[in-house]
């Protein structure tokens, strides 16, 4: 029923957009006039003391600013924001005795959960700006974000904000804390990492087996942040058992994102390996971590309560069929891409192919 009254007032607006002329001519069915309508509609919603002529012009103020790179963002951001928030809801919430399928349980913490996500996330995408390689003459909204990212004040400072909310909302701890402090980590070796890769330097096994596993330290921050919530005591148990799983989840993230890693020069686990072992070798020392990471996997498994193991192991297989892979194991087939060996020339060729693209669409 109420679909059915928000289709009768988005065919109103559509029936006065045509009496004023505001309807696209060219659009025939398109959507365009629909979205317009939406829009509309959108606009003459209240939202705290704001009149409609001060909406009006802060909209207007807006798209002189905007434009499609910074939509592009923005999408970016809502879409990795939603999948990690969905994952900690319907992945961690199971330890913590909580049923997704409830609503009162979710919307009780998430506004604290996706605060703390959403402030993370601004400072690690902070930290992969600095890293952009881009020549000197691409002409990009990248090259001004490089800038910025690389004179802001550091991560550390930036997070003091989060460290100082979390305590006066009475969600600090110590091992909260020293999670924080494990982001920092893991950002100043991802800068310490890939500026080595993109000056050809050495780097070490430590350096990147110590990376991966802190990579993970926002789900951790979530999830002490739950017990805090909660009331509840910290399960060691369950914290180890996650902490392995993380670890997994990260190598099957990166060996899917691993391309755009290359071409953002960011944290890649596969392109360390690649590095340190060579070509050859890089995929079977992958492997064989992986394989030693799934036997751990299966020993806390087996230490967990039968019907919470359950569950979260039917919470990775329902993860996985949405990540569209198929098989037997919790997460998926292991499918390690094609190697770049010449990492410069595959991002010089990708920039290239961009820059056409983009001539060829205007």
């Amino acid at each position: 029923m109420e679909a059915l009254l928000q289709l009768e007032k988005v065919q109103r607006v559509l029936s006065l957009m045509g009496s004023r002329g505001l309807s696209d001519p060219a659009d025939d069915g398109g959507g365009g006039d629909r979205f317009l309508a939406h829009f509309l509609l959108f606009m003459v919603q209240p939202f705290d003391s704001l009149t409609l002529e001060k909406k009006i012009l802060l909209v207007s103020e807006l798209l002189r600013e905007v434009n499609s790179d910074t939509i592009e963002e923005v999408q970016h951001l809502a879409n990795l924001e939603g999948t990690k928030g969905e994952d900690e809801c319907r992945s961690y919430f199971i330890f913590h005795g909580l049923d997704i399928d409830k609503p009162q349980a979710v919307f009780k913490f998430l506004p604290f959960l996706s605060f703390t996500e959403s402030y993370i996330y601004q400072l690690d995408a902070s930290n992969e700006d600095s890293l952009l390689l881009v020549p000197d003459n691409y002409p990009s909204a990248v090259l001004e974000r490089k800038k910025i990212a690389s004179t802001e004040a550091s991560l550390s400072d930036m997070l003091d904000p989060l460290d100082n909310l979390l305590q006066c909302q009475g969600l600090m701890t110590d091992q909260l804390r020293n999670e924080l402090k494990s982001g920092i980590q893991y950002w100043s070796l991802e800068r310490k990492l890939c500026q080595a890769l993109s000056r050809n330097d050495k780097i070490s096994i430590e350096d990147v087996m110590k990376a991966i596993h802190l990579k993970s330290f926002d789900y951790r921050v979530l999830n002490l942040m739950m017990y805090q919530l909660t009331g509840q005591q910290v399960n060691e148990l369950h914290m180890e058992f996650l902490s392995v799983s993380e670890f997994l989840v990260e190598i099957s993230d990166d060996l899917y994102d691993y391309e755009d890693d290359v071409i953002n020069n960011t944290f890649n686990i596969l392109r360390m390996f690649t590095a340190i072992y060579g070509p050859l070798d890089a995929p079977k020392m992958l492997a064989k971590s992986i394989g030693e990471a799934e036997e751990k996997y299966e020993s806390f498994s087996k230490k967990l309560d039968p019907s919470l193991s359950g569950s979260y192991w039917r919470r990775c297989e329902e993860a996985t069929r949405e990540g569209g892979k198929i098989s037997s194991h919790t997460y998926g087939t292991w499918n390690i891409p094609p190697l770049i060996r010449d990492e410069e020339s595959f991002r010089r060729d990708r920039m290239n192919k961009d820059d056409y693209s983009a001539v060829t669409i205007r």
